[in-house]
C-alpha cells in the first residue's frame, strides 16, 4: 500500500511539472520550457513529441550523443547561455526535422561536424572558438539562412565551404581578436552582416571596408581606435568601387574627430543610403578644429556635400563631444547643407542648428532630446520641402515663436513639440502657422486654455495631453478640419463642446478631473465616432445616470468601456465599475420623487383620517385634553379638594328630552323612603363659574355611581357623550364598577353614531336595567336600582340607619351588575 501511494505522489508531481513546462503553441506544437531551471544536464523525461525545446540559461556542460535520440519531432532547440565546452553535431543526427539550433553564449572551443540537412538557423556566436567553426558539412546545408559564428581570427580560407550559400544573415562575434586577413569577408554571400568586435581592442577597419563590400546591410558594434589618426588606414580606390552596402549602422563608436570625418567621407562617396551612428563619442585634437582653414578634411567634406550622393538618411543618436574648444558652427554648417532627405540628431546636447543657405532637400528632421531654443529656424526660407519636424524634449518656451518658425515651411505636415517648456499668453500676440500643417503634438508642456486661440486653422489632429488646460473657451475660432483632439491628463471638469470643432471624430479626455460628464455630448458633437473618457474620478450619483444612459445609446463609441470607467466617489463605491452602478428612476427623478412622496402622504393621511373620522378620534383627544387641564387646575387651585370623599350615591346623565321621566320617575323613586339616596344632578349640583366639563368631572368623581339613561335621545346629545366618556375613563383609571345603564327606550344599532363605539361596547359587555312598560314591574325595577347605588357615604352626608339597607341589598347589587 505504501509503494502505491509513493507511485501516485510521484505521478502527480511529474504531471504537475509537465503541465507547467509543456504547453501547446498557437500552431498546436508542443513546447517544453526548461529555461532557468538550474539544470546541469539535459532532462531525461522530455516528452517524445516535443517540437520546441528551451534549455537556455542553465548550467549544462555536456551534450551526450543519445539524449535527443527519442525526440524525432524536434524542430527548435535552444541551448544558449549554458556551460557547454565541446559540441558534437552527431548528438542531433536523429533529429531530422531540426530547423533552429541556438548554442550561443557557451564556452565551446571545438566542434565535431555532422550533416543537419534541414537546418535554417545555426547560432554559435559568443563562444571560445579560435578559428571560425565552419565545417565541410555546412556547405550542403542548402536551407541555411542564419549563421552565427565566433572566432579570434579570420582567414581567407575560412569561408570556402559556405561561399556558395545564399545566406540572409551572418553574425560574427570577434572577442580577443588577433588576426584578420584582408578581403576574407568578401567571400561571403549574405544580405546582412552583423559584427560585434571586442570592447577593449582597436578596431580593424579592414573589417569595415570588406563588410561594406560584402552585404547590403552592415552593422558593426564597438568601433574603438586609440592610435593616431595619422595611422588610420584608408581604403584603396579599387575597394571603394566594390562597396555595395546601402544600410550601415555603427553602434558604440569612440573615435577621434578626424577618423570620424574620414569614415564619413568614405560613406558619403559610396552606395550607402542610410547611415546610423549610435552611442558616438568623438575626441580631439583641438587645434585642428579651431582654425577652419587648417583642416583639409573639412574642406574635402564641404566639397563632397556640395555634390550629389546616394545617401538619403543620416541618424546620429546619443552623441557626446569631448572637444572642449570645438567650433560648433563648422559642424552645424555641414549638417545644414547636407543634400539628403532625412536628418536625425537625437540626444546630442545640441544647442542650435543653422538654417541652410540654399533650398534644402530635407523632408524629415528629428532633433529630439537636445537643447534647442526658440531661435531655431527663425526667418528660414530654405526648408520649403520639409514635411516632418520633430523637436521633442528641447527648451522651447514661446508657442508664438514656434508658429512663426513654421510659417515659411510650405510643405510641413507634422510637427512634434512635445515635452518642452511651451507657454502661450495673449500678450505674445497672434500665431502664424504653415497652412499645410495637419498634425501637431503639443503634449507635456505648460499650456493653458489660451492655446485654442493659437492653433492652426487647417489642423486635422492636435495632441494637448498633459498640459494645464481647465476648459475649452467659448468664442474661439472654428477649426472645421480638426478630426482628432487629445486632451488627456489636463484639468477639465466636464466634456468640452464641439461648437468650434464641427468635424471632430475622436476625442480623448482621459485622466482629467471629470466627476459627472455631460449627458448631451453626442448631441452637441454628432460627428464624434470615438470618445475616450476613462480613468477620471467619476462621482457615482444620480447625475451620472444620464451619462450611463448615453453609453447604452452610443453604440460602442465609448472607448475603453467598461474597464477604464470606475467610480472614485463616494468612498463606499470606490473601485466599482460604472456598468455595475445602478440607481432607481425614483431615486434620481426629483419630480417623480416629489409626486410619489405626495401620493404616499395623501394615502397615509387618508388611511389615518378614515378611522379617525369614523371613530371620532379628534373628539376623544379633545376630551382627554380638557380632562387633563381640569385635573391640573384642580391640583393647583384647590389643594384642599384633592382628597374629597364621596358626596353622592350617583350622578345622573340623561338627555334633556328625557328630563320629564328623570324628574317625575327616577328622582322621586330614589330619593323617597328609607335610606334616602343622594343624587347629583346638573341642574342642582353644577357650581356656577366653572366650565361644564369641569362640573361634569367633579360630579362624576364625587359620586359612587353614574347612571346613564339611554334612549335615542341620549345618543343624539353631545353632552351626554362627554359624561359617558369621563365616566368610562374613571372606570378604567380607578378600576371601579361605577357605571349603571338604564335603557329607557330601545335603541336600534343603526341609530347609534359610529363615534359612540364606547357605548356600543358597554351595551354589548355590561348588564343594563331596562325600563319596563308594565306598571306591575316598576317596583322591582326601583328596588334593583336602589340596591345598585346604595352605599354608606361619609357620616357628614348620611345617617347611621342606612347601613343596614346597604348590607341587606349587597347580594342583589352584585347580581344585577354581573
Amino acid at each position: 500500500m505504501g509503494s502505491l501511494t509513493s507511485i501516485y505522489v510521484f505521478a502527480c508531481v511529474f504531471l504537475s511539472i509537465l503541465w507547467n513546462n509543456i504547453q501547446p503553441t498557437v500552431e498546436n506544437k508542443i513546447t517544453a520550457n526548461y529555461s532557468g531551471h538550474l539544470l546541469t544536464e539535459v532532462p531525461k523525461n522530455i516528452p517524445v513529441h516535443t517540437h520546441i525545446l528551451d534549455l537556455s540559461h542553465n548550467s549544462i556542460s555536456e551534450i551526450t550523443n543519445f539524449r535527443f535520440t527519442s525526440l524525432s519531432d524536434l524542430q527548435v532547440l535552444n541551448l544558449s547561455h549554458n556551460l557547454i565546452t565541446e559540441l558534437d553535431f552527431s548528438a542531433f543526427m536523429f533529429n531530422q526535422d531540426l530547423e533552429y539550433l541556438d548554442l550561443s553564449h557557451n564556452n565551446i572551443w571545438t566542434a565535431y561536424c555532422q550533416l543537419l540537412a534541414r537546418l535554417r538557423h545555426l547560432d554559435l556566436s559568443f563562444n571560445k572558438f579560435t578559428v571560425l567553426p565552419i565545417c565541410q558539412e555546412f556547405g550542403i546545408m542548402f536551407h541555411l539562412e542564419y549563421l552565427g559564428l565566433s572566432a579570434m581570427m579570420i582567414r581567407r580560407s575560412d569561408f570556402r565551404y559556405v561561399a556558395h550559400l545564399q545566406l540572409d544573415t551572418v553574425f560574427l562575434t570577434l572577442e580577443d581578436f588577433s588576426l584578420y586577413e584582408p578581403l576574407s569577408l568578401t567571400a561571403l554571400n549574405t544580405r546582412s552582416l552583423h559584427i560585434v568586435f571586442a570592447t577593449n581592442q582597436n578596431f580593424n577597419f579592414s573589417l569595415l571596408y570588406d563588410g561594406m563590400s560584402t552585404s547590403e546591410k552592415l552593422k558593426i558594434v564597438n568601433l574603438r581606435y586609440t592610435l593616431s589618426h595619422k595611422d588610420f588606414p584608408s581604403p584603396s580606390l579599387e575597394l571603394q568601387k566594390k562597396i555595395k552596402a546601402t544600410d550601415l549602422m555603427l553602434d558604440t563608436v569612440d573615435l577621434e574627430w578626424t577618423v570620424i570625418l574620414q569614415i564619413f567621407l568614405l560613406v558619403w562617396d559610396s552606395s550607402v543610403e542610410h547611415l546610423t551612428v549610435r552611442n558616438l563619442i568623438f575626441r580631439g585634437p583641438v587645434v585642428e578644429l579651431t582654425e577652419y582653414k587648417h583642416v583639409p578634411l573639412l574642406r574635402s567634406l564641404e566639397q563632397l556635400l556640395s555634390l550629389g550622393s546616394s545617401m538619403k538618411a543620416l541618424t546620429l543618436e546619443r552623441v557626446r563631444n569631448k572637444l572642449y574648444y570645438f567650433n560648433q558652427e563648422i559642424l552645424y554648417r555641414q549638417f545644414s547643407e547636407m543634400n539628403i532627405d532625412s536628418l536625425t540628431i537625437h540626444d546630442a546636447c545640441m544647442p542650435h542648428m543653422l538654417c541652410p543657405k540654399k533650398r534644402s532637400s530635407f523632408q524629415y528632421i528629428n532633433f529630439s532630446r537636445n537643447a534647442l531654443t526658440d531661435e531655431l529656424f527663425q526667418n528660414c526660407d530654405t526648408l520649403a520641402n520639409l514635411k516632418i519636424l520633430i523637436l521633442h524634449r528641447n527648451k522651447f518656451e514661446s508657442l508664438s515663436k514656434v508658429s512663426f518658425m513654421t510659417s515659411r515651411m510650405k510643405s510641413l505636415r507634422y510637427l512634434d513639440m512635445s515635452s518642452n517648456l511651451l507657454r502661450n499668453s495673449r500678450a505674445e500676440g497672434r500665431c502664424q502657422w504653415a497652412d499645410s500643417l495637419a498634425e501637431l503634438d503639443l503634449s507635456s508642456n505648460q499650456l493653458t486654455e489660451a492655446v485654442f486661440e493659437c492653433l492652426p486653422a487647417n489642423i486635422n489632429k492636435v495632441d494637448l495631453q498633459n498640459n494645464q488646460i481647465a476648459n475649452v473657451p467659448k468664442g474661439i475660432a472654428e477649426l472645421h478640419s480638426l478630426q482628432e483632439l487629445n486632451l488627456a491628463s489636463n484639468r477639465l471638469a466636464d466634456l468640452p463642446g464641439c461648437r468650434a470643432f464641427t468635424g471632430l471624430e475622436i476625442l480623448n479626455i482621459e485622466r482629467n478631473l471629470i466627476l459627472t460628464p455631460s449627458a448631451d455630448f453626442f448631441e452637441t458633437c454628432p460627428s464624434v465616432k470615438e470618445l475616450q473618457a476613462g480613468q477620471n474620478p467619476f462621482k457615482c450619483s444620480c447625475e451620472l445616470q444620464d451619462f450611463l444612459r448615453l453609453e447604452r445609446q452610443s453604440g460602442g463609441k465609448l472607448s475603453g468601456w467598461p474597464e477604464a470607467y470606475v467610480c472614485k466617489y463616494p468612498e463606499d463605491l470606490s473601485g466599482t465599475q460604472l456598468k455595475d452602478f445602478h440607481l432607481t428612476e425614483l431615486a434620481c427623478n426629483t419630480t417623480l420623487l416629489l409626486v410619489t412622496a405626495l401620493l404616499l402622504t395623501l394615502v397615509l393621511v387618508a388611511v389615518v383620517a378614515f378611522p379617525c373620522i369614523y371613530l371620532d378620534v379628534p373628539w376623544y383627544v379633545r376630551m382627554l385634553w380638557q380632562w387633563t387641564q381640569t385635573k391640573r387646575r384642580a391640583w393647583h387651585d384647590c389643594p384642599e379638594e384633592r382628597e374629597t370623599a364621596l358626596q353622592f350615591h350617583t350622578f345622573i346623565s340623561y338627555s334633556e328630552r328625557d328630563s320629564l321621566w328623570v324628574k317625575n320617575e327616577l328622582i322621586p323613586n330614589l330619593e323617597k323612603g328609607e335610606g334616602c339616596i343622594q343624587l347629583c344632578q346638573h341642574e342642582r349640583n353644577f357650581i356656577p363659574g366653572k366650565s361644564i366639563v369641569e362640573n361634569i368631572i367633579n360630579c362624576i368623581e364625587k359620586s359612587y355611581k353614574s347612571i346613564f339613561v339611554l334612549s335615542p335621545n341620549f345618543v343624539q346629545s353631545e353632552w351626554c357623550h362627554y359624561e359617558l366618556y369621563f365616566a368610562h375613563h374613571r372606570l378604567f383609571s380607578e378600576n371601579s364598577n361605577s357605571l349603571i345603564l338604564i335603557l329607557l327606550e330601545p335603541i336600534p344599532s343603526y341609530v347609534i353614531p359610529a363615534r359612540y363605539h364606547k357605548l356600543k361596547a358597554l351595551m354589548a359587555k355590561r348588564t343594563y336595567l331596562e325600563w319596563p312598560k308594565e306598571r306591575s314591574k316598576h317596583a322591582l325595577f326601583w328596588a334593583n336600582l336602589r340596591a345598585a347605588v346604595n352605599i354608606k357615604l361619609p357620616t357628614s352626608f348620611e345617617t347611621d340607619e342606612e347601613q343596614s339597607d346597604v348590607t341587606s341589598t349587597s347580594s342583589i347589587t352584585q347580581r344585577l351588575i354581573k
